[in-house]
C-alpha cells in the first residue's frame, strides 16, 4: 500500500495550504493510464488547490492500480499471481477481489473474474489466441470460476487456482478511486473519465453533466464521433458506463466473435443487444452491470434494470437489421 499512502500527505498539504474563498475555479488533468488516456475535470470552491499537486496524487493512485491490477504489467501483483507465484495481496487487490466475489454471486456466475483463461483462449484477454476447439473450451470451463477459490483467493476445489482478470470492473473502479480522492479534498463538482466515467455536481457552465452514447455500429471507433443519444445528470454522483461489442471483436470465416464471453458457457455471446449503458451509484457497479447486460442479452437486461431502483439503463439493439433503443423510465435523455 506504500504507493497509495504517498497520495495522503499531498491531500493534507493541499488542505493545510488552502485559503478561504468563495471563488469557483475549474481544474483539468489528463494523462496516460491503462492503455489509453484519462481526463479529470473538477472545481475547487472555497479552497485554493494546486493543480500540479492533484495531478501528482492522481498519477500516484493510477500507478498503484497498474502495479496491483494490470494484466499487462508483468510485475504487477495480478500478473505474478496469475503466473503461480505466492503473492501477499495488498489492500487494493483484496478489495477488488471481494467486490468481484459479490458480483459473481449476485449474477450467478455471469460475471466471473476467475474466467481469465477463457478470455485468453478467445484472444480477448492477455494473449492473442483465438477460436479454441470445443474440447479446449470444456477443459478451460472445468478449471475456471470463482467457486474454485475462497474469499482469500485460495483454492478450494482439487487444487485448482484459476487466473484472474479484472477488466470488467477495473476502469470503473479506477474512476471511483480518483473520485474518492477528490472527495477528500472537498470537491463536489467533477467528471472523472478513465475509460469509464464518474460524474457529480455541475459542469463548468453550471449545468448537470451530459454524456454522449455512441451509436454501436462496426467501424465506429472514435468516441463521440457519431452519437445515438445524450444522457444528462441531475447533480447526484453516479457512474455512467457503456459496454458493447462493436469495437472489440474479430472476424474469421465470415463470422464475428465479440469480446463479451459468457463465463457460464465459455463462448462469446450471440444476441441482438449491441450496447448497454448503465447509470449506477458508482462507476464500479455501472461497469459491472453494463458487462452483465451484454452477457445476458436484451430481454433479461430489460428485466434486470427495471427490477433495480438504484439503476437506470439505455439499451441499443438490432431488430432485423434496424437499430433500435430502449430506455428505462429514469434514464434522462437530454433534449437538444
Amino acid at each position: 500500500m506504500k504507493r497509495l499512502l504517498t497520495a495522503l500527505p499531498l491531500a493534507a498539504i493541499l488542505l493545510a495550504g488552502t485559503s478561504c474563498s468563495k471563488e469557483l475555479r475549474w481544474h483539468e488533468l489528463s494523462g496516460y493510464a491503462q492503455g489509453g488516456t484519462y481526463s479529470v475535470k473538477f472545481a475547487s470552491r472555497g479552497r485554493s488547490i494546486k493543480t500540479d499537486a492533484v495531478q501528482q496524487a492522481v498519477d500516484s493512485i493510477l500507478t498503484l492500480i497498474d502495479t496491483t491490477l494490470s494484466g499487462y504489467n508483468k510485475g504487477s501483483q495480478l500478473s505474478r499471481y496469475n503466473a503461480g507465484a505466492e503473492v501477499e495481496p495488498n489492500g487494493m487487490f483484496k478489495e477488488i477481489y471481494s467486490i468481484s466475489r459479490r458480483f459473481f454471486k449476485e449474477t450467478e456466475g455471469a460475471l466471473d473474474v476467475a474466467a481469465a483463461p477463457l478470455f485468453d483462449a478467445w484472444g480477448f484477454g492477455f494473449t492473442t489466441d483465438s477460436l479454441p476447439s470445443p474440447a479446449m473450451v470444456d477443459s478451460l470451463l472445468a478449471a475456471c470460476g470463482m467457486d474454485c477459490l475462497d474469499e482469500n483467493m485460495k483454492p478450494v476445489r482439487d487444487g485448482i487456482r484459476p487466473k484472474l482478470n479484472f477488466n470488467a470492473i477495473a476502469q470503473g473502479y479506477s474512476s471511483d478511486k480518483i473520485a474518492a480522492y477528490l472527495h477528500s479534498l472537498g470537491v463536489t463538482d467533477m467528471l472523472v473519465d478513465i475509460g469509464e466515467i464518474y460524474c457529480e455536481g455541475l459542469n463548468p457552465k453550471g449545468r448537470p453533466w451530459r454524456i454522449g452514447v455512441d451509436r454501436p455500429f462496426y467501424g465506429n471507433n472514435t468516441p463521440g464521433a457519431d452519437l445515438d443519444g445524450i444522457w444528462q445528470g441531475d447533480g447526484c454522483g453516479c457512474g455512467v458506463v457503456t459496454s458493447g461489442n462493436y469495437r472489440k471483436y474479430y472476424e474469421k470465416d465470415g463470422q464475428k466473435y465479440s469480446h463479451t464471453i459468457d463465463p457460464r458457457t465459455g463462448y462469446p455471446v450471440s444476441h441482438s443487444l449491441l450496447s448497454a449503458t448503465i447509470v449506477a451509484p458508482n462507476a464500479t457497479a455501472a461497469d459491472a452491470y453494463a458487462t452483465f447486460c451484454m452477457v445476458i442479452g436484451l430481454d433479461e437486461a430489460k428485466s434486470f434494470i427495471t427490477s433495480r431502483s438504484d439503476l437506470e439503463g439505455y439499451l441499443i439493439y438490432d431488430d432485423n437489421g434496424e437499430m433500435k433503443e430502449w430506455a428505462s423510465s429514469g434514464f434522462n435523455l437530454a433534449v437538444e
